[in-house]
């Protein structure tokens, strides 16, 4: 048991900024890691959805209502799955080698593409999250959970860029095995959730979800020979925002 707590400590430490107590990153530590990632989907989703709510009740502005929600996310996380967008459009940008793009992956300079990149992806996330009606809010926030689900399952079963790194680390660590298991478990919670909620734009979501992961896998091997941390971070930010865009078109053609 204290394993598991260590192992969520982690989870959280890594890929949030709610406080959490200090543990060692050991080895052991570390196996189970993996396997609470979309619980910080669940509590970044569970607060999205409250403060929606919160802002309907008080009759907020749809627009300081979409730029809190767009920022929760952002906040909570700390920007660290952002920051892999960002290098990741440098790098695929740069249309350079395979070498070469691995190595703009490590710089910590940010170009002008990942700029440009992050802002489009601010504007279309501000334009769609409008759109988004309270209906289609619990849908779409359960998204967080799904996408980490799916990011989770591709660290510890899609070929690795390199052997060191964030996502090398927490691949080589992880128990690969247990984590694929429960990785698909939760994909299974979260689009339950979803056709329970409205069946059609639980459909169109994970078909949407589905496609980019086939994506993802596709491109990360023609052009960096697998996956580091900063793909994991470009495929979850593409992720969250293409289950908005697919709620909120589904939601229309379906309404």
């Amino acid at each position: 048991m204290k394993r598991l707590v260590s192992s969520f400590a982690i989870a959280f430490s890594m890929y949030s900024k709610i406080p959490m107590p200090k543990v060692e990153w050991s080895k052991e530590n570390m196996r189970y890691a993996m396997c609470f990632f979309p619980l910080v989907g669940a509590v970044l989703g569970g607060v999205v959805y409250l403060w929606s709510s919160f802002s309907e009740v008080l009759a907020m502005s749809r627009v300081f209502n979409t730029i809190i929600v767009i920022l929760i996310p952002l906040l909570l996380t700390g920007g660290i799955h952002l920051d892999g967008f960002m290098d990741t459009t440098d790098a695929r940008s740069s249309y350079q080698p395979r070498e070469r793009k691995l190595e703009i992956l490590k710089d910590p300079n940010t170009g002008a593409f990942a700029v440009i990149a992050c802002v489009s992806y601010f504007l279309l996330t501000f334009g769609f999250w409008y759109e988004v009606t309270p209906e289609v809010v619990p849908v779409v926030t359960i998204g967080f959970v799904l996408s980490r689900a799916f990011s989770g399952l591709a660290v510890v079963t899609f070929p690795l860029a390199k052997n060191s790194g964030l996502a090398a680390t927490f691949s080589s660590e992880a128990n690969k095995k247990l984590t694929r298991v429960v990785m698909i478990c939760f994909i299974l919670l979260a689009t339950c959730g979803m056709l329970l909620i409205n069946w059609k734009l639980g459909v169109i979501c994970l078909l949407g979800v589905i496609l980019l992961f086939i994506y993802y896998y596709l491109m990360s091997v023609k052009e960096f020979g697998g996956i580091t941390g900063d793909l994991a971070g470009y495929f979850l930010q593409l992720c969250e925002l293409i289950i908005v865009i697919c709620a909120v078109v589904g939601g229309k053609l379906c309404g």
